[in-house]
């Protein structure tokens, strides 16, 4: 029978999980599709651990959840997979042939559940009389090996076609120093080069913008990465500061 505290945390887990689900399946990008199947991943561990399998459930958070789609997450923002390419259709009628794929196996899934009869399972310490991970391994190594086998052969399959989606050859030669230069100098862009990162009397780092000379803070000094974390210290204290500077020097020559 299913405890009070189990039947809680069902209720509480299983709806987290669905929307997962739903993440997983409509999302645009595929780095959200791949944390909304983590958050799935790892609250079936939860509820794996709550039903008594601390082993399974263990198992399912270390190595799927930070293992396996950890390392599907890396190899997507590796190989660059953006909006913009996830909505171009290859192959004709794909979308329809997908909808089709998918209708077929929530038939076959149906047809598969509405023929199972259930019958009164062994009590769970009985099962585990000779130990949950003893168990589980004779399960492993024992029925399930040919599944066990096919399972690591696709894993070792994946990870060779992440690293030859990751490969890429390049068309045409590094470009030099010297061809950057060029290249400035054609564009009539930058010719001199890009200005220094902000330098003043009592502050030099990346994060502040340069002064041009008519006070006004130049943001060709300052790296874009840094423009989009908001990570930038207003240029108005230094310039302030650098004005009232220049104010008590002309009084200073004036006495």
């Amino acid at each position: 029978m299913t405890g009070t505290g189990e039947a809680v945390l069902f209720w509480i887990a299983a709806p987290l999980m669905v929307l997962g689900a739903l993440g997983l399946a409509f999302s645009r990008r595929a780095v959200y599709a791949a944390l909304s199947m983590v958050m799935v991943m790892i609250l079936l561990g939860v509820v794996y651990v709550a039903q008594g399998a601390e082993f399974l459930g263990i198992v399912q958070i270390f190595v799927y959840s930070g293992a396996v789609m950890m390392l599907f997450i890396f190899v997507v923002m590796m190989v660059g997979v953006d909006a913009s390419e996830t909505r171009l259709e290859t192959m004709r009628a794909h979308r329809w042939v997908s909808v089709l794929v998918g209708l077929g196996l929530m038939l076959l899934l149906g047809s598969t559940l509405g023929g199972v009869a259930y019958r009164g399972g062994v009590p769970l310490d009985q099962l585990n009389a000779g130990g949950n991970v003893v168990l589980l391994g004779q399960m492993i190594f024992g029925p399930y090996m040919a599944a066990f086998q096919l399972i690591g052969a696709l894993l070792v399959v994946a990870a060779v076609a992440a690293m030859v989606l990751a490969h890429r050859e390049r068309l045409l030669p590094k470009p030099d120093q010297r061809a950057w230069s060029r290249r400035r100098i054609a564009e009539n862009k930058n010719v001199a080069g890009l200005p220094a990162p902000g330098v003043y009397a009592r502050h030099n780092a990346v994060d502040t913008p340069a002064l041009l000379p008519d006070g006004t803070p130049s943001e060709l000094s300052v790296s874009r990465i840094l423009v989009a974390r908001d990570q930038l210290s207003r240029p108005t204290t230094f310039s302030e500061a650098t004005t009232e500077m220049e104010h008590e020097l002309e009084e200073g020559s004036q006495r």
